[in-house]
């Protein structure tokens, strides 16, 4: 899928795709200098390039990945679309990119069945905040939070509270793909 530009230079083409095991160090590299993220490991990132292609994508730029997102169906909730981590390059935020990676996942075969999507973001992540309370605005729908995995509790006070967000009754397929413009972060998850 080709996207106009993004943003300063017309001829900088955007290029949202499934990733393949090749971009699996790019991708690595991408989540390092995206913090807070947790750094997964190189092998966890080449099985989401490869298992979970379907439920993945990566945003390119004149041959560079500048963003990813990488999520998947929780057995227990097939009707949900669970996020796990969004990055983007600095260079390439500001640009409602982790937006669009996000409806044009959506917006494939594999979840476009999909009638809530879900993540988990810890309080202090407010460009996270932005980009999931903005989806919910933007499609008109409520996103309710409750904790999920605690901080003492689940992670022994090493990591802070882990907030479940759910987004939904998520609108039909043609909704999600034209989300209007909004102002709200598009940085990293």
């Amino acid at each position: 899928m080709r996207t106009s530009g993004t943003g300063r230079d017309s001829s900088e083409m955007l290029r949202l795709r499934k990733p393949t095991a090749a971009d699996g160090p790019a991708i690595t590299r991408l989540i390092a200098t995206c913090t807070p993220l947790d750094p997964n490991s190189a092998y966890c990132n080449l099985l989401q390039c490869t298992h979970f292609a379907d439920f993945c994508i990566v945003a390119e730029c004149n041959g560079q990945i500048v963003g990813w997102v990488s999520g998947y169906r929780p057995p227990t909730e097939p009707d949900s679309f669970f996020v796990w981590q969004v990055a983007v390059a600095k260079a390439a935020r500001g640009k409602r990119l982790a937006q669009r990676m996000i409806k044009a996942l959506l917006d494939r075969t594999p979840v476009e069945d999909t009638t809530h999507l879900i993540t988990t973001v810890t309080d202090d992540n407010i460009p996270s905040w932005a980009l999931f309370n903005g989806l919910a605005r933007a499609w008109g729908v409520p996103l309710t939070r409750s904790a999920v995995f605690e901080r003492d509790a689940h992670f022994g006070g090493a990591h802070a509270t882990e907030w479940l967000a759910r987004i939904g009754p998520l609108p039909s397929r043609h909704s999600k793909s034209t989300l209007p413009e909004s102002k709200s972060g598009d940085l990293t998850r």
